[in-house]
């Protein structure tokens, strides 16, 4: 039996919210790239809960230094920490969830340890706030703490990517 839930609305009106699948992986794609709020950071820190920041959807993976992009994830996000989060999107009749996706997630987290650079991750950020009318920097000030610096974030960034801290 399916579990109900609901909400009020603005005028206490108890609304039934009813379960659906999505049409497509774009549409849950598009959905955590408006709302990253969907990835619940409590479930991984209760005491810190993640806050993340989106830096771009189908970022690129390389498999060579100075190569082309062999694949591509679906979104990456970074958290208040400093610290990437992969993220790949796949409905739930997909076959290959299980075995194929672990080994697509293992090669990308592998890869883009060795072969993205900070600079690539910011231009992406960038340009992603850009396509959005966002300032990059107002938009990093919504997951950092008030007395870290931007710059001191992107230093953070680098040294967790290049420590293998995906």
């Amino acid at each position: 039996m399916k579990e109900q839930i609901f909400v009020l609305d603005k005028n206490q009106k108890l609304v039934e919210l009813n379960e659906s699948e999505f049409i497509n992986e774009n549409q849950f794609q598009e959905l955590l790239e408006n709302y990253p709020k969907l990835i619940s950071g409590s479930q991984i820190n209760p005491d810190n809960p993640r806050k993340w920041i989106l830096i771009s959807r189908e970022f690129g993976v390389p498999d060579e230094l100075n190569g082309n992009n062999k694949w591509s994830l679906d979104h990456l996000f970074i958290d208040q920490d400093g610290i990437p989060t992969l993220v790949e999107v796949k409905r739930s009749t997909d076959t290959r969830i299980r075995r194929e996706v672990v080994g697509q997630m293992l090669d990308y987290a592998s890869n883009a340890v060795t072969y993205w650079s900070i600079a690539e991750i910011q231009n992406k950020f960038e340009k992603s706030c850009e396509l959005n009318n966002i300032e990059p920097d107002i938009k990093l000030l919504e997951i950092l703490d008030e007395t870290e610096s931007i710059d001191k974030f992107w230093e953070t960034v680098d040294t967790n990517l290049k420590a293998g801290k995906i």
